[in-house]
């Protein structure tokens, strides 16, 4: 079987964890897995730390137009839009994802009433993942939570789009800590792999084919009329 070329491909991760860089993430040790293998098969990929940015809390695209000083999502989110596919990332806290994790998801979502093209929500055409780490339940919990916010506004969720790694419950050892046993859980690897895989072919597919078709889900032209064959059975 012929490897796949995804040259020409971007994908950005980003990173919830609540260590500024440089302080060694576990998470970020997992990922690394996911994104060097893109980056073999010809992907261009970007890692970010949300808290390495001066993110502003909100739900709109600028919230310097709400009362914030500063915010640095306007332009970070210039690279999700260059970016085919969007890896959320991120570690357990309390049995739910971070802090940090979930502002992102919250400024995504700003930018979500945005259209592309074709008329359809911005970020449709593109595909999402998750990746989490953590040494408590809840892995699966996160994974939800973020696959269901991605597709709710607009990304294709592949078949297998998560993956991650959990260790001992309690205070036991973390992803990248010596005889974690992370690095080499066949389990986590292969999930790591399967939705690497996953990721990159649904989008060349999206892609190959120009797209998500436009019939049926274009916003303003719902709002003009065009409701695409749906009969309201209270006006029949």
């Amino acid at each position: 079987m012929q490897e796949p070329d995804f040259s020409g491909l971007r994908a950005i991760y980003f990173n919830g964890t609540l260590k500024r860089s440089p302080e060694v993430s576990n998470t970020e040790g997992l990922l690394h897995a996911s994104m060097e293998l893109m980056e073999k098969h010809g992907v261009k990929t970007e890692l970010i730390r949300t808290i390495d940015h001066d993110i502003a809390t909100g739900v709109y695209p600028d919230m310097t137009e709400h009362g914030w000083e500063t915010d640095e999502w306007p332009e970070l989110y210039k690279k999700v839009q260059a970016a085919d596919i969007l890896v959320v990332c991120g570690p357990i806290w309390l049995g739910d994802n971070s802090s940090q994790t979930k502002k992102l998801i919250e400024r995504l979502y700003a930018n979500s009433g945005e259209l592309n093209e074709k008329g359809q929500w911005a970020y449709y055409g593109k595909v999402g993942g998750a990746i989490i780490t953590g040494n408590e339940d809840g892995l699966k919990h996160c994974s939800m939570n973020i696959l269901y916010s991605l597709q709710h506004i607009g990304y294709m969720i592949p078949p297998q789009a998560d993956a991650g790694w959990i260790g001992e419950v309690g205070p036991g050892p973390s992803y990248l800590d010596k005889d974690s046993g992370g690095p080499e859980n066949d389990f986590t690897n292969r999930n790591i792999t399967f939705m690497t895989y996953n990721l990159m072919h649904t989008v060349k597919l999206l892609k190959d084919a120009g797209g998500m078709p436009a019939y049926g889900n274009q916003s303003e032209k719902w709002k003009k009329g065009q409701h695409f064959g749906y009969e309201n059975p209270e006006y029949r």
